[in-house]
């Protein structure tokens, strides 16, 4: 147990419900450009004793016309059609495979399409049990899949659980925001809505020349009806927490003023820690936790999902750490042992040290970019 002591929060277990499939968790490794994350997750959630305090859900699988509420129904033929195939032709040379998004970041494998039917179905699951206010918050760590476009994956994204959760939360929900912690650019998310009025999406992230994947400009605005709906905070390599978090909380606080959103999904990607193999940001987890609370705190409906994050062991620290935040649940500082305990070595605690790389984000240039976006925002009507 690493809870620092046992804490007395009845409504904990009504308040957060935790999606969770034993059989998905197995399976989902395999599908990750990482070797164990998922089931670091959850393992590290486990040990620490916080499933106690969460309702949770063994998720539906998505149907195919679940995914076909955004995903054309040829690029879903094509998926299962090829998926077949894959042990048979790698697909180097295949025109139609480089049309629909298949290949380096997006391989073929055997199984792919029912672990995509399993992510957009958790994810859709924990938007449905919002909708009937069965809790306040819902957590699917296996989601958070961004990059995927209505006929085309992307970025290890095959399909977009982001947007059929958003889907799902406007069945009940006058105003969804959408908000993208990741390292890279929300991009699925924000094409798929740039052009309603009934979604806003905000992502943060690093912006520069050759960068995936390549959007996500202070711009990029949205079009029509959804003129001003996409906001966008473009950072430069070295951001660290300080920068991170008041650039959310000024956003944030303009967000909730003029755009006053019924419900909010959050992916929370984790490749800005330091120690990301991406090398980019310099984040730690107080940056992502603290951006977290700042929407928990405005008691809304609201599901929290995954994203990027190639060091395991600081992902399922992550993910762990803001999982107990939102529960209200002091951990202590050392990792308890369990399964994947000597992975978190030589330290063993969960505190992610930030490296001595600079901040390249000036306070000229952060002000700027947030002059742009106040701008922007204060023309929604």
């Amino acid at each position: 147990m690493a809870l620092r002591k046992r804490f007395d929060n009845a409504e904990s277990s009504k308040r957060v419900a935790y999606i969770y499939s034993p059989d998905v968790l197995t399976e989902s490794d395999s599908f990750l450009p990482t070797k164990h994350r998922n089931s670091m997750v959850h393992s590290l959630i486990e040990a620490c004793g916080l499933l106690e305090y969460m309702t949770i859900i063994c998720p539906k699988m998505a149907t195919v016309a679940d995914l076909e509420a955004f995903h054309s129904s040829d690029y879903l033929q094509y998926l299962v059609e090829r998926e077949k195939q894959c042990d048979i032709d790698d697909g180097d040379d295949n025109e139609n495979d480089k049309l629909y998004g298949f290949g380096y970041d997006c391989p073929l494998k055997q199984g792919i399409f029912k672990y995509c039917q399993n992510v957009a179905g958790g994810s859709i699951s924990a938007a449905e049990l919002l909708c009937e206010r069965k809790c306040l918050v819902a957590i699917h760590w296996l989601g958070g899949w961004h990059h995927a476009k209505r006929s085309q994956a992307a970025g290890y994204c095959y399909v977009n659980d982001c947007v059929l959760a958003i889907l799902r939360l406007k069945q009940n929900f006058a105003k969804v925001l959408y908000v993208d912690l990741d390292l890279h650019h929300g991009d699925g998310v924000e094409d798929a809505f740039c052009a309603t009025a009934k979604v806003m999406t905000f992502s943060i992230h690093k912006f520069e020349s050759g960068f995936f994947p390549g959007s996500g400009s202070v711009h990029d605005i949205g079009c029509g009806k959804g003129q001003y709906y996409s906001v966008n905070f473009p950072l430069k390599d070295g951001c660290n927490d300080e920068t991170f978090i008041n650039a959310c909380e000024k956003v944030f606080r303009k967000i909730n003023q003029i755009f006053k959103p019924n419900a909010v999904v959050c992916q929370v990607g984790a490749d800005g820690l330091s120690g990301d193999p991406m090398r980019s940001f310099n984040l730690t987890v107080h940056s992502l936790c603290s951006c977290v609370n700042s929407i928990i705190k405005w008691q809304k409906p609201t599901l929290l999902l995954g994203g990027g994050g190639y060091n395991e062991a600081n992902v399922a620290r992550c993910w762990c750490q803001i999982t107990a935040s939102v529960l209200e649940a002091p951990l202590t500082e050392e990792i308890p042992e369990h399964e994947f305990f000597p992975a978190y070595g030589p330290d063993f605690e969960f505190q992610i040290t930030r490296s001595l790389k600079k901040d390249l984000n000036c306070s000229e240039y952060l002000n700027s970019i947030f002059h742009k976006v106040s701008t922007n925002i204060n023309k929604v009507v």
